[in-house]
């Protein structure tokens, strides 16, 4: 379900750059944010790369792209 949230034109600004080289929509980009934010929220002692690899690692069990993981 959609819902309308005022946000300031700043924001928006900020998100259509990066939405253009992330190749997303305004609307998926702050998403994307809002995302990252609650997880670092959530997690404070993780990295963001950390976090974006584990996200990665979710989808892709998601999706059934399962690999082994190698050590070293």
């Amino acid at each position: 379900m959609a819902t309308a949230v005022r946000i300031s034109e700043r924001l928006v600004h900020e998100a259509r750059k990066y939405s253009r080289i992330e190749q997303r929509s305004i609307t998926g980009q702050i998403e994307y944010w809002a995302k990252i934010g609650k997880c670092v929220q959530e997690n404070p002692d993780l990295t963001y790369g950390l976090i974006k690899e584990i996200l990665i690692g979710i989808e892709e069990l998601d999706h059934e792209e399962k690999t082994e993981y190698k050590f070293g």
